[in-house]
C-alpha cells in the first residue's frame, strides 16, 4: 500500500483516514436501514418475513437483499410469527338443545 501511495504522491496516513471515513459512512447507512427494518417489523406486528420486509424497505428507498435481511434479523433476534394451522370446526357443542336420551341404558345386558 505504501508503494501505491508513493506512486500517487499521497501520504499513507491520508489513505487510511479516507478508508476509515468510508467504513464509517457504510456503517452509518447500514444502521439506518436496520433501524427501518426493526420499525417495519414492529409496525406489522411481527408477521412479516423477509419477502414482505424487503418490499416494505424498498418503499422507504432502502435496497436490501433477502439474505442480508435474514442475517440482520437473526443477529437482532427477530423471528416472524407463523400462523396457526386452520382447523375446521364442525361441531357446535354450545347449541343449547337437549341431548338425545340414552335408550340402551335400561336395556338388559346382551348374553
Amino acid at each position: 500500500m505504501r508503494l501505491l501511495c508513493q506512486l500517487v504522491q499521497v501520504p499513507a496516513s491520508g489513505y487510511y483516514t479516507w478508508q476509515q471515513a468510508q467504513r464509517q459512512e457504510v456503517a452509518q447507512r447500514e444502521s439506518a436501514w436496520e433501524t427501518a427494518l426493526v420499525k417495519a417489523f414492529g409496525v406489522h406486528k411481527r408477521c412479516y418475513g423477509t419477502r414482505r420486509l424487503q418490499v416494505a424497505l424498498r418503499k422507504k428507498a432502502y435496497r436490501v437483499g433477502r439474505q442480508r435481511l435474514r442475517t440482520a434479523m437473526r443477529r437482532r433476534g427477530l423471528r416472524a410469527l407463523q400462523p396457526k394451522a386452520f382447523t375446521p370446526r364442525t361441531t357446535d357443542s354450545t347449541h343449547g338443545l337437549r341431548c338425545a336420551p340414552n335408550r340402551l341404558l335400561h336395556q338388559p345386558k346382551p348374553t
